[in-house]
């Protein structure tokens, strides 16, 4: 499973993956994170092709989870690793002055004028799950996030156990 956490810079993106993942390890997931962040040029092409190059191996348990962290904030984006499969995408969003805060406390900070520009721009993602940082902890963040992953793993077994027995019959 692919699970894109995505928002405005400043909403809090990669203290929660760094979460989610120490919380799915610690559960006995095999997690890998990529980050926007560490890419400076052509970031959501590189993003892209490091998630398809290496996406998540199955495990016979089916716990393999690539965290993906950025912003995302434009659609094209967002279909181009629709087209990945098992995408899920988690909204974290937060208060453009909480935004511009947290930024602003970050050791690489980005413009306040990107804050504000991609604050602005942000176009949420179809997804059944948002989370605002200013609402909730981290932590709750973490455990909605880590609900939300165990209740997409029963669909998809319940799909594919509906796919089974649906092709076993004709």
């Amino acid at each position: 499973m692919i699970v894109v956490i995505c928002g405005p810079a400043g909403a809090g993106k990669t203290t929660i993956a760094s979460r989610v993942r120490r919380r799915l390890t610690t559960c006995g997931h095999d997690v890998r994170v990529s980050r926007s962040d560490d890419f400076s040029r052509n970031t959501y092409e590189q993003l892209y092709a490091d998630v398809a190059v290496d996406p998540p191996q199955s495990k016979p348990d089916g716990h393999s989870v690539h965290l993906v962290d950025g912003t995302f904030y434009k659609p094209r984006w967002q279909r181009a690793f629709r087209t990945l499969e098992d995408v899920r995408f988690v909204h974290v969003t937060a208060s453009l002055e909480t935004c511009l805060e947290r930024n602003s406390r970050r050791a690489d900070a980005i413009d306040e004028r990107g804050v504000y520009v991609i604050h602005h721009e942000f176009a949420a993602p179809d997804t059944g799950l948002v989370v605002d940082t200013d609402e909730l902890s981290a932590e709750e963040v973490v455990e909605r996030i880590v609900r939300a992953i165990g209740a997409w793993r029963v669909g998809e077994e319940a799909t594919r156990t509906a796919n089974g027995s649906k092709a076993r019959n004709e």
